[in-house]
């Protein structure tokens, strides 16, 4: 008798706790990736029943056990001709698997462009697309007309609320389609007790050192990264921590400039975080970020952190003493030597507004509203 009751007070309460669902491709070694896991551990902390789902199979982040996951293979569906066709198709599947194993979720966030496309035809209710980079950039189909993107891409974002995680984003975003569709800007999330855990896990044997850390794509500009480092003393080495399809180029251009005794390419880590904290100093020279996530990591760690001022993201983290204009070899080149000089006039402080807690709590207010 004590052990039913006992059951039917633990159903009960399973049942009066609200649930949160994030929708993602896959959580495979990427910024907007982390960003989800962290978001779910905030909504969890919250007394929310958390559920992640993705559409392929591979993991490359450390699962927080106390979420739920769920995977859907998307692949399958690719015989099915159209992109538009075969997404509405496949939100019918996930509907119903939602359906079937969640049950009816209080909020549902969407995230990155697949999972953005699919859920822009789900029944579900109070879903949240977030907006992780500057759609004007990104989407740069030359095969398309800008009438034939913007029309597109209004297709997926003008059916449910958007999100967009830095107000550089959010501008961009209100660039291409007004100020009538319900939109916010909400920071990403950091974990910043996390983070500092895992920046003990060792210390690096190298010492004294400038890190980067991030995929090598155009976006990212390890070449004028690369070029700026090579126009300066080289007092102190460069390490790059990351992969991609560009690095084998990139280690060429290490090599042309005679270099390779003073860069370092790490590979990729599934927890840079002790890189990071044992850093003189972060770099960043993108043309491109959405937030820039690793320049708040950097901050939790304590870490000073210099940056290219793109469109969006470093300048919301940074003050303007810690910014160079986009592409200029020249300018980054100058403002490498100051910071290789005194790291610590880099220095800013961690903005407690980005603990997951305090984001999620963003998130249910946005709904609400």
């Amino acid at each position: 008798m004590i052990n039913s009751v006992i059951k039917t007070r633990k159903k009960a309460a399973k049942e009066d706790k609200k649930t949160v669902l994030l929708v993602i491709n896959c959580l495979q070694g990427g910024g907007a990736e982390r960003v989800v896991l962290t978001l779910g551990q905030g909504f969890h902390e919250l007394g929310y029943d958390v559920h992640i789902l993705r559409f392929k199979p591979r993991v490359e982040y450390e699962i927080n056990p106390k979420l739920n996951y769920h995977f859907l293979n998307f692949k399958r569906y690719k015989l099915i001709p159209k992109l538009e066709r075969r997404d509405k198709f496949f939100s019918i599947i996930v509907d119903r698997y939602v359906s079937k194993y969640i049950g009816k979720p209080d909020l549902v966030l969407s995230n990155l462009d697949r999972a953005d496309s699919v859920l822009s035809h789900s029944r579900m209710d109070n879903i949240v697309h977030i907006i992780h980079t500057t759609l004007s950039l990104l989407h740069k189909n030359k095969s398309l007309s800008d009438y034939q993107k913007k029309s597109a891409l209004a297709r997926i974002y003008s059916k449910n609320r958007c999100v967009c995680v830095s107000n550089g984003v959010k501008e961009d975003f209100i660039g291409i389609f007004g100020s009538t569709m319900p939109t916010t800007t909400i920071h990403n999330p950091i974990d910043r007790d996390s983070i500092q855990k895992l920046a003990n896990a060792f210390v690096p044997e190298l010492q004294n050192y400038i890190i980067h850390v991030g995929s090598f794509k155009e976006a990212k500009r390890h070449d004028v990264l690369i070029r700026a480092y090579a126009k300066t003393d080289q007092s102190l080495p460069l390490l790059l921590l990351g992969k991609g399809k560009l690095k084998d180029s990139m280690k060429e251009l290490v090599t042309e400039l005679g270099l390779k005794e003073k860069v370092t390419f790490l590979g990729f880590h599934d927890n840079p975080f002790p890189y990071i904290k044992h850093a003189k100093f972060k770099v960043l020279t993108s043309d491109r970020e959405g937030f820039a996530l690793v320049i708040a990591e950097s901050l939790a760690l304590g870490t000073p952190v210099i940056s290219t001022d793109c469109q969006s993201g470093p300048s919301e983290l940074l003050p303007k003493n810690n910014l160079m204009p986009i592409r200029d070899i020249d300018a980054i080149a100058e403002k490498l030597s100051l910071a290789m000089n005194n790291p610590e006039r880099f220095s800013s402080e961690f903005d407690k507004a980005l603990l997951p807690t305090t984001v999620a709590k963003k998130y249910i207010d946005f709904v609400h509203e």
